[in-house]
């Protein structure tokens, strides 16, 4: 082989090898470094939480203090009129034979006349919660207590003590007691902003009465809207009967969340559980402290979701807000200018995204405070000022009842929807105090799916106000059949907003 066969061999091959060889070497060890990482930042050690946080976590057992008469009724049927008659279909009229008692037993009936029978105490339930200040104050969720004649808190160092319920809240499911004690470890509360979701996170508590127990997992979900009151923050932290009230912890040692719910089919943990933002607890425990109840704000409107039919039937550009489905007569949103129909865009100067940030912006105002509104109607923006008031001050409308006409003059086109309707007679208009509408009589198919039912009073029908059944089927007969109605109506004190669809 001469030179430049060599030169030819080692440049094209040989040196290439090595090359590439030395390549993948230095790659495969930098991907192992990286994965090492990886595991490493996955898998975190919580010992340190634990000894951190443990000593805040406290166990809740609830005491029920009832009759021994009332324990044989809940064991042997469903009333006690259920055991004596029982008992008479064995013994007679005169019951079951009773023994000649004692006079000189205490408990023996005087004058023919039972003695109370004693209280007897049986556990209702167990819980979680944790140790707020070092004084005594302890936090844990309204449904634990709920109901308890008597509360017993114990200490991971195993003192037991008598607690107070100084309040609770079951709109957010938050409960605040209290004991007797001093030098408590308190927790720290973590800033829910900055909380992440895939963000691990650890549980303390009871399940089923096994005292502090840690679970750990990720979060979820942020903001989940379930229907409740509150947002609520998703996990997949293992959460049983028994660890309600108990605290969620982040890798900070912090106290991001109250463990409050599972979603499960079987009762017991399937993956998801919900936690009560700390942010929205401690504004909750702080009005129970102060005042042991919290005030919320109203505005007596019923709301729905701004959905693509409802966005496309009144012509908003796209789906936000909450759409007004009813208006409280005189409540302060009818009182400030809000229909039936419009849908809320701010509240305050903040954005309504979804419906369900309405209740939880509203209910956080301060009752009596000014605010102002911001709705979109019929294509237009208008802002109205409102005063709000308490939500304990919230009246539930009665609806109206009517009389029905001998003779319904529906057309087909309030057939199309469903719908059997007359004009409103002279003593109708005076009893609703309305002057002018159709009233329902009947409401079937897409009608009775859109929420009507009989007695309610069309108003107005895709935004044209109508005086009777000859107006309600020009103005239908004139609409766009591709989409959904609006309808308008009238049901007790309420004025309320409903789409339906036409039969194609």
């Amino acid at each position: 082989m001469n030179i430049a066969n060599f030169d030819r061999f080692v440049g094209n091959g040989f040196l290439h090898r090595i090359f590439s060889a030395s390549c993948i070497s230095i790659l495969s060890a930098s991907l192992a470094l990286s994965a090492t990482s990886v595991a490493a930042r996955g898998l975190p050690d919580f010992t340190e939480l634990v000894e951190q946080v443990g000593p805040s976590v406290v166990n809740i057992r609830t005491i029920e203090k009832t009759s021994s008469r009332s324990r044989l009724g809940e064991l042997g049927g469903d009333s006690d009129e259920d055991m004596q008659e029982l008992l008479r279909r064995f013994f007679g009229e005169r019951g079951l034979p009773q023994p000649k008692a004692d006079p000189k037993d205490p408990k023996a009936p005087k004058n023919g006349k039972p003695q109370t029978e004693p209280k007897q105490e049986r556990q209702r339930g167990v819980g979680s919660g944790f140790v707020l200040s070092s004084d005594g104050f302890v936090m844990t969720n309204a449904h634990v207590v709920e109901g308890a004649d008597e509360v017993l808190v114990t200490l991971t160092d195993k003192r037991e003590f008598k607690a107070k319920i100084i309040g609770a809240d079951k709109r957010s499911d938050v409960a605040v007691i209290k004991i007797e004690a001093s030098g408590l470890s308190a927790v720290k509360i973590g800033d829910v902003s900055k909380l992440k979701v895939g963000e691990w996170v650890m549980a303390i508590g009871s399940p089923f009465g096994l005292e502090n127990t840690v679970t750990a997992g990720i979060v979820s979900a942020k903001q989940r809207d379930t229907g409740e009151l509150l947002p609520l923050i998703q996990t997949d932290v293992a959460i049983n009967p028994g660890n309600s009230g108990g605290p969620l912890i982040n890798m900070r040692g912090e106290v991001v969340g109250i463990n409050s719910q599972i979603y499960s089919r079987s009762g017991g943990f399937q993956g998801i559980s919900f936690a009560i933002p700390m942010d929205e607890a401690i504004r909750v425990s702080n009005q129970l402290r102060s005042s042991g109840r919290v005030a919320r704000g109203r505005i007596g409107v019923q709301i729905e979701t701004v959905n693509k039919d409802v966005a496309d039937a009144i012509g908003l550009a796209k789906t936000q807000g909450a759409l007004v489905r009813g208006v409280e007569a005189g409540g302060p949103a009818a009182l400030a200018g809000v229909e039936a129909g419009d849908v809320i865009l701010k509240f305050g100067g903040v954005t309504i995204e979804k419906s369900s940030d309405l209740p939880r912006i509203v209910g956080n105002t301060k009752p009596g405070s000014k605010s102002t509104i911001t709705v979109f109607r019929r294509g237009n923006t208008k802002e109205f000022p409102i005063s709000l008031i308490d939500f304990e001050d919230e009246k539930i409308a009665k609806a109206a009842s009517s009389s029905k006409t001998e003779k319904s003059k529906s057309g087909t086109g309030a057939q199309a929807l469903g719908l059997v309707i007359n004009d409103l007679s002279e003593s109708q208009k005076k009893e609703m105090k309305i002057k002018n509408g159709v009233v329902v009589e009947g409401a079937a198919e897409q009608a009775a799916r859109a929420g009507l039912r009989e007695n309610d009073v069309i108003v107005s029908i895709a935004g044209n106000e109508i005086a009777n059944v000859k107006e309600f089927e020009a103005v239908l007969g004139k609409a766009d059949k591709s989409k959904s109605i609006s309808l308008m109506y009238k049901r007790g004190d309420w004025m309320q907003f409903t789409l339906i669809k036409p039969i194609k």
